[in-house]
């Protein structure tokens, strides 16, 4: 496809999510920031701990944040699934704190799940330092790592669901209405079930999508983009990984994996 020269990323990989083979990639060990794709890893942890229908009492330090998707009562209480739809369909970072003071006791005690889980998983380039993706010196991770993260997180059935919701029903005690999935490739891209968005200065445009075509699942992490390049980043790579699947199936040999 030309991908070296379509690919506007810092860093990128193209896994394919059933051999967990990588087909394509670009600095797929550079550190960078996360953003809010961090949130996948949240979920995950979250998922791993708790039953989604047990409830969370709101804490303080989740009314308080910045840039929060969603807006919250202190002591209010919300059952994680709730929470768990605000933090990978609207990105906030209140659901992310709340989630995690309920399941690690505290937000740095959860910390120490996020990491111990990205190593479980031989995610071993990054650092994780918040649930939230807020930029925090030192707080990195890779298009591989994200990939592995990613591919863990899609084998739970939940957080599956979850990611390829396009819209949810939203109550709480000051806000409710509808929640839309920022993830404009459910709308636009055929096959596509989820999962993260994410952007911050530092870390450009994000963005870690998943699509499966009949018994072709792929995973593309998109690290370090443009605003109106990271869909056509991620739509590059998904096409790219269905044709090499699809040529392999066939047993042509004019694709050959990178």
């Amino acid at each position: 496809m030309g991908a070296e020269r379509d690919i506007v990323a810092k860093a990128a990989v193209l896994v394919d999510m059933g051999t967990a083979k990588i087909l394509w990639e670009k600095n797929k060990d550079l550190g960078r920031p996360p953003a809010s794709t961090v949130k996948i890893l949240t979920a995950l942890v979250t998922l791993d701990r708790v039953p989604p229908t047990e409830f969370v009492t709101l804490p303080i330090a989740a009314t308080t944040s910045k840039n929060s998707g969603v807006l919250f009562q202190r002591g209010e209480r919300l059952a994680v699934q709730d929470l768990l739809h605000a933090l990978l369909l609207q990105s906030s970072n209140d659901a992310a704190l709340a989630l995690a003071s309920h399941v690690g006791g505290s937000t740095p005690k959860f910390v120490e799940l996020m990491n111990q889980k990205a190593r479980s998983l031989n995610a071993l380039h990054s650092r994780f330092l918040n649930p939230t993706g807020l930029p925090q010196g030192g707080q990195v991770t890779t298009a591989r790592d994200l990939a592995l993260i990613t591919k863990a997180a899609l084998a739970n059935p939940e957080f599956r669901k979850i990611v390829a919701t396009k819209s949810y029903s939203w109550k709480s005690l000051k806000w409710e209405g509808v929640l839309e999935n920022s993830n404009e490739l459910l709308k636009s891209y055929d096959g596509a079930i989820g999962v993260k968005t994410g952007n911050t200065r530092e870390a450009g445009y994000c963005l870690v999508a998943a699509a499966q075509r009949g018994d072709k699942a792929l995973i593309a992490v998109i690290l370090g983009s443009q605003e109106k390049r990271v869909w056509q980043d991620a739509r590059h790579l998904l096409d790219y990984g269905f044709k090499i699947l699809d040529s392999v199936t066939s047993g042509s040999k004019s694709l050959i994996i990178p």
